[in-house]
């Protein structure tokens, strides 16, 4: 039999249908239109990062330790040179101080003189190597403010370097500074002039070594020990460094000769299919 034609009415009843179905299915989204662009944000580490690294917090420590042993040998000098240096440096009457008088007072003021003149390569000496070890620590902590591998590696030497020296010369500048306290506390000098305050009082005008003095000691030891802490961590920093240039070498080179080579994937694909 022969298909009968359709009426138009018929034909606008499936079209309305037609489309119903299509306004009852959800709506389909491609999938790249839900993906969301996230910006990429570059992380940077300020300088403070690469300061407050574990050798910068170590050279900080140490600058401080060394302030610390530059006040304590003023302060050693000031307190065992005597009642009339220090009355001297003050301003004080020294009669109105102490309890000395004629003879006794002044052959007081000649003793705590030429005690306080044995005394002085002490200061003297102690003063500018404390200073110089704690500016040039300040010096190297201002310049890591960059990562190791940005640094150029004679600083990491001289770093290196330095720290080993410092840890060196602190040991041997404190077991000196202790061997030159005992050795001016033995002399006659010293002895006269504790028996002198100790007659009139004074007994802690002594021939021992001054807590002052055990300070310096202690500090300078503590100075030692962050100076050696310092230089195995800047040998693992330097270690590192070598490690990570080497690898970056070998990827570029890796990347020269990619880019130099045809690319064959393709191809090793195709085949596989056939």
């Amino acid at each position: 039999m022969s298909r009968q034609p359709r009426s138009n009415r018929e034909r606008n009843d499936d079209h309305r249908a037609s489309s119903d179905r299509s306004s009852s299915r959800p709506p389909s989204y491609s999938r790249e239109s839900h993906v969301r662009q996230v910006p990429r944000v570059e992380h940077r580490n300020s300088k403070w990062t690469h300061i407050c690294s574990r050798r910068g917090i170590i050279l900080i420590c140490a600058v401080l330790t060394n302030a610390l042993v530059l006040i304590c040998v003023v302060a050693a000098h000031m307190v065992t040179t005597g009642m009339s240096s220090a009355t001297a440096m003050s301003g004080f009457n020294l009669n109105s101080v102490i309890n000395f008088e004629g003879t006794e007072l002044q052959q007081v003021r000649e003793l705590d003189m030429q005690y306080s003149q044995m005394r002085a390569p002490g200061i003297y000496g102690g003063i500018p190597f404390s200073l110089t070890f704690g500016v040039i620590s300040l010096l190297f902590v201002v310049a890591g403010n960059k990562p190791p591998h940005l640094m150029a590696r004679k600083l990491l030497v001289g770093a290196l370097v330095f720290q080993g020296v410092g840890a060196v010369a602190y040991v041997v500048a404190v077991g000196l500074y202790l061997h030159f306290v005992i050795t001016v506390n033995s002399t006659d000098v010293c002895t006269l002039r504790e028996r002198l305050y100790a007659r009139n009082g004074y007994t802690w005008m002594n021939c021992d070594v001054s807590g002052a003095d055990a300070a310096v000691a202690l500090f300078g030891l503590i100075t030692a020990i962050l100076y050696t802490a310092g230089f195995v961590l800047t040998i693992q920093t330097i270690r590192h460094v070598k490690r990570y240039l080497q690898d970056r070498k070998q990827r570029e080179e890796e990347r020269r000769k990619n880019q130099s080579q045809p690319h064959r994937a393709p191809l090793r694909a195709e085949t596989t299919f056939v």
